[in-house]
């Protein structure tokens, strides 16, 4: 797998990960990430994931990976056991959103998050101009199926780690083709953090 033929997150993340690190991926759907990781960056890969159909596509990739809700915490993985744990278009689907973030930042040493920016300009117009919920690339489910719990923007991301005194060490935000550099909260589609606890 090349992984200049992935999604732009995917792309971000890949280059974020150092070569030979421990990853843990929350919710790694059919493990096109930790495969590309395993493969290109011979990282030790690890997943969790709660759909079997997904788990399946991951054990046919020779994956290791578990089945399991990480909204019931990760209390069978040690303090700091891992480089790098990845929560990427995971942590809005999360029940206890808060909980799981805390959580990955125990078992990791660094926390890769990615997500939907629910207030891109796009969303917003629609809400605005249309009066009805968002379809936008980054949100393609209506609002009747979409897997997403809390909606959330950029900004509000950056203000929960202040309040929480999680450490935001690279933010990416994301268009659809390439990186977004001006007014994030408002134009990027997807942001990507890395974030510790001291």
């Amino acid at each position: 797998m090349n992984p200049n033929n992935v999604s732009l997150d995917y792309r971000v993340i890949y280059r974020i990960i150092e070569p030979g690190s421990r990853v843990l991926d929350l919710g790694c759907g059919a493990g096109e990430l930790l495969s590309l990781l395993a493969a290109q960056k011979n990282v030790k890969a690890q997943g969790i994931e709660l759909d079997e159909s997904a788990i399946y596509k991951c054990v046919e990739k020779g994956l290791s990976v578990f089945h399991g809700d990480i909204d019931s915490g990760l209390s069978e993985y040690p303090d700091k056991s891992f480089d790098y744990v990845v929560l990427n278009q995971t942590m809005q689907q999360a029940k206890k959103a808060g909980f799981v973030i805390e959580e990955a930042l125990r078992v990791g040493k660094k926390v890769i998050v990615g997500f939907p920016n629910f207030v891109y300009i796009k969303a917003r117009l629609m809400f605005f101009f249309r009066g009805k919920a968002p379809i936008t690339a980054s949100l393609p489910y209506r609002w009747y199926d979409t897997p997403n719990l809390h909606f959330l923007g950029i900004s509000d991301f950056k203000d929960f780690c202040r309040q929480k005194g999680i450490r935001i060490l690279e933010a990416h935000y994301l268009g659809e083709k390439r990186i977004v550099r001006l007014w994030p909260n408002l134009l990027a589609l997807n942001a990507v953090f890395v974030i510790t606890k001291p």
